[in-house]
This record gives structure tokens, C-alpha cells and sequence, in this order.
């Protein structure tokens, strides 16, 4: 055992020494190569000139130039890769601590997440616990919540577990299309202070049964956002109101999008109050509150193009790409089927603060101004109405069905679309016609005249549009126009549409 030792200490030994034999032999290499040959170099150099010529010299000059060019070219190189090894190593020393802020930060976002939810549910009526509350409810399994990746979409699959979501409706209820709207008109007056006159309403549901986008504009307090709220309040089911952010420019603002990071999504309250209506049979609204503040076409693009879609079953929404066996129930194939009990409701200022509307926008949905007040109504005390869905639509179909466009209408109709696509080059268009034979059968329902909710739809679709023609060079085709009214139509009986011309001549 000794002889062993003694043989391996000297064998470390002459390992160490041979280590820093090859280390001492690196730095004297380099001092040979850069310092102590140098001399050697000159000495060589002074030796072999003493036979140069003029022509040896010149060559001489030159190539020495040349190597020390590329010295010094390798010595500049050499400091650009040290210099930059050495900020590559800084930034990922300043990415790993910012890494680690962002996890801090998470974390935290998580654990408010957790509070908000438990918040949430109470609220909701239920417990976190995964017991039963006192109303008999089954409450929100808090444990499924935290592993999934949508919190507030599992919350809603929980809360309507085992619930009857049927809307029972009294006889009492069941009222006709005109009816409807008195009755709406007096419970706004009587229980919410907010007045509307009767055209704004039939304008409303006729709207609804027309297209699932309503554009409520006009100047600032004359009841925009109050309209939509009060239908929540009227109908059983408060309507959900987003705030629409100058910032939003794609989908992601109103859906929400999945975090990489943190492989949870996050999810904004437009995607809730969407996902609630699919456990629900009654009427839904969700207002989009001055949603002109972003561009439209940006951030709600999806939805205007998927709504265009004649077969409703097709109304998805690409919500994730993939799919687990967490994700809410209503999710199919990480799409999600847009309900046909729920409208989207937008409210718009003209002011300097807003972008203009587009045609793509106006064209899909319905458009209600809004730049007066109502007057004062002394009206009596109305109860609110359970009313589902199909009820609704019942209504509409046998609107349609019963108060068809007169084709004599229709026929005057295709004259003035073409006295408007010769002079103005714009025309009604499939879409607007097929808009008309539903606005106006229901708008008569709601106890309107045809040729009042004709003239709404072509001032708000078609005359719109003559804003953006050079319009003091049509001054003549305007009055055309005029005059081609009450030939088509009577005098006065497109009022709204006159009124409008008007407007325009006086700009010109």
C-alpha cells in the first residue's frame, strides 16, 4: 500500500508538471511569436537587404505592408468577437433575470387569478369547496377550474351543471310584435326613467330580426347605451357592456389568446358573456360600448365575415387550435358555435376621438340613429317579460310571413336602384334586398306603415353612401332624385329620405 502511494504522488507530480510544462510552452510560443522573435525578424530583415536591388526593395515594401495590414486586420477582428462575446453573455444575463421577473410576475397573476375566481364565485352563490351551497345549487369545483386553461369558461360549465335553462313563459307573456314594444316602452318609463318614442323600438326589433349587429349612433346622452341595457333589464337577462379600447386591432382584444408562458388563456369578459349564452334560451345582448374608438373591421372582422354565413351551424369561432380534455364543454375542436339568441350591439359617437364606419360594417349590420330625446311619458307600471328565443323568432318568421313586401313596392324599388346606379354609381345590392324583405315585413308587424320602414332602410343603407361622392357635381341628379321620390312613392312619404337629400344640398 505504501509503495502504491509513493507511486501515485509521483505520479500526480509529473502530471502537474507535464500540465504546466504545455501551459508554459503556450505563453512562451506567443512571447517568441509576438515579442522575443521580433528582434530576430529585424536582424534577418537587416542581413538579407544588404543584397536587395531597387526591384527587391519595392517587393519587400509591399509585402510587408501587406502583413501587417492583415495583423492588424486579425487584431481588429479579434477584439469586434471578444467584444461582442461579451455583450451576447450581458443580454443573457439581463434575459435570464427578466425571465425570472416575468415567472414572479405570473406567479402572482396566478394567485390573483385564484382570488378573483373565489370572488367570483361567491358572488355566483356557490362555495370553492366542492359542497353543496344553501340553494341547492352544485357549485364550482374549484379543483377543475385550476386545471384548466379557461377559468372563467369552466366557472360558467359549473354553474349551469344540472340546471333547467328552459324560459317558462306565462300566457300573460306572450304578446304580439306591437305589443311588445308598448310594453318595453312603458317598463323603461315606469322602472328605468328612460324614454324612447315607439319608431326607435320597432327600428330595434325589426333590426333583430334583420341582422345580429345593431349600430346604435348619434350624438352623445340621448340614450345609446341605456337602450340595449334596459332590453336586458325588460327581458330577464342583463346585457353584458364591453368597453371598447382605442388600442384593440385584432381579435385577440375581444376573445382573448393564449399565453405560451403560462399555457392559460386568458380570457376577456366578451368571451364569458358569449359562452353563457350558449346555456341559454332566452335573449341576449352584448353591447360593444363606443365600439368606433378601433377600427371595426380590425378587431371584429371574424365576426362580420362568419355572420354572412347562410348556414348557421358554420357561425365558429377559432378560439384555440387544439383541444384537452379540461377545456369547457361547449368547445368544439377549440371552436366556438356563436348562439342565435345573441345580438351584438354597438354604440357610436361622430366625433373627432372615433373612426368612421366603414360600408364592410354598415352593410351587415342595422343602423339606428339617435339624436334627440324622447319626451316625457307618463307611463303606467309594467312588469318585465321571460321570453325565450324561439318565441322571438316565431314572431319574426310569421311577420314575414304575413306582411310580405307588396311586389308593386318592390317593382317601384328596382326603378329608383336604377335611377340611383345610372347617376350615382351605387346600388342596392343582393344583401340590401334581402335585408328589406325582413326589415319591413316585421316593421309593419311592430305596427309600422311599409313605405315608413322602406324609406329607413334606404336612407340609412343607400343614401349613406353619397357621402363619399363629389357631391357638388350631383347637385342636379340630387334634385333628380327628389322629385323621383314622390313620383315612386307619394309626396312625402319618404320623409327621412328627403330630409336627408336635403342635408346634403345644403353642404354643397
Amino acid at each position: 500500500m505504501i509503495e502504491f502511494a509513493r507511486y501515485y504522488v509521483q505520479f500526480i507530480r509529473n502530471l502537474l508538471a507535464n500540465i504546466w510544462k504545455f501551459i508554459s510552452n503556450i505563453f512562451k510560443a506567443i512571447a517568441d511569436l509576438l515579442f522575443n522573435d521580433i528582434v530576430t525578424y529585424f536582424e534577418d530583415l537587416a542581413l538579407a537587404s544588404e543584397e536587395f536591388y531597387f526591384l527587391d526593395w519595392l517587393i519587400a515594401v509591399i509585402i510587408i505592408g501587406i502583413n501587417l495590414v492583415f495583423f492588424i486586420f486579425l487584431l481588429i477582428r479579434l477584439y469586434q468577437f471578444l467584444r461582442r462575446y461579451i455583450r451576447f453573455v450581458k443580454s443573457e444575463l439581463e434575459k435570464d433575470e427578466l425571465l425570472e421577473e416575468v415567472a414572479l410576475i405570473t406567479q402572482k397573476n396566478i394567485e390573483l387569478a385564484d382570488e378573483k375566481n373565489k370572488i367570483l364565485a361567491l358572488k355566483m352563490g356557490v362555495s370553492t369547496t366542492g359542497y353543496l351551497d344553501s340553494g341547492q345549487q352544485k357549485i364550482v369545483d374549484s379543483k377543475k377550474i385550476k386545471d384548466s386553461r379557461f377559468i372563467k369558461l369552466i366557472q360558467v360549465d359549473e354553474a349551469y351543471k344540472n340546471q333547467i335553462t328552459t324560459v317558462s313563459m306565462e300566457v300573460e307573456e306572450m304578446l304580439g310584435l306591437s305589443d311588445l314594444i308598448t310594453q318595453f316602452i312603458n317598463f323603461s318609463a315606469s322602472r328605468m326613467k328612460l324614454y324612447y318614442d315607439r319608431k326607435t323600438i320597432a327600428t330595434y326589433f325589426s333590426g333583430m330580426a334583420t341582422s345580429k349587429i345593431i349600430i346604435l349612433e348619434g350624438i352623445s346622452g340621448t340614450g345609446k347605451t341605456s337602450l340595449p341595457y334596459s332590453m336586458g333589464k325588460f327581458f330577464n337577462n342583463d346585457a353584458a357592456i364591453i368597453s371598447v379600447q382605442p388600442s384593440w386591432r385584432d381579435k385577440t382584444e375581444i376573445v382573448g389568446y393564449l399565453n405560451e408562458f403560462t399555457k392559460k388563456f386568458n380570457e376577456t369578459d366578451f368571451l364569458k358573456e358569449l359562452y353563457e349564452a350558449t346555456y341559454r334560451e332566452d335573449l341576449n345582448f352584448i353591447v360593444l360600448d363606443e365600439f368606433n374608438l378601433a377600427r371595426i373591421e380590425y378587431y371584429f372582422a371574424e365576426f362580420l365575415s362568419m355572420l354572412e354565413m347562410p348556414d348557421v351551424n358554420e357561425w365558429k369561432i377559432d378560439i384555440v387550435p387544439d383541444k384537452l380534455p379540461s377545456d369547457p364543454k361547449h368547445l368544439e375542436e377549440g371552436k366556438l358555435l356563436v348562439p342565435q339568441n345573441v345580438w351584438f350591439v354597438g354604440t357610436a359617437n361622430k366625433d373627432d376621438s372615433t373612426f368612421t364606419i366603414t360600408d364592410k360594417v354598415y352593410d351587415r349590420a342595422i343602423p339606428i340613429v339617435m339624436d334627440t330625446k324622447a319626451d316625457y311619458i307618463d307611463a303606467p307600471y309594467t312588469e318585465s317579460i321571460n321570453m325565450s328565443f324561439d318565441y322571438l323568432e316565431t314572431l319574426f318568421n310569421e311577420a314575414i310571413k304575413t306582411n310580405p313586401v307588396n311586389p308593386k313596392t318592390m317593382d317601384k324599388l328596382e326603378k329608383l336602384d336604377q335611377f340611383v346606379s345610372t347617376k350615382f354609381k351605387i346600388t342596392f345590392g343582393n344583401r340590401i334586398l334581402k335585408q328589406i324583405k325582413t326589415f319591413v315585413p316585421v316593421f309593419i308587424a311592430c305596427g309600422g306603415d311599409e313605405y315608413e320602414g322602406l324609406d329607413y332602410i334606404v336612407s340609412r343603407k343607400i343614401l349613406r353612401k353619397f357621402e363619399s361622392l363629389n357631391l357638388p357635381f350631383l347637385k342636379e341628379e340630387l334634385q333628380e332624385l327628389l322629385v323621383l321620390l314622390d313620383k315612386l312613392f307619394g309626396k312625402n312619404k319618404f320623409k327621412e329620405s328627403a330630409d336627408y337629400i336635403n342635408s346634403l344640398l345644403k353642404q354643397i
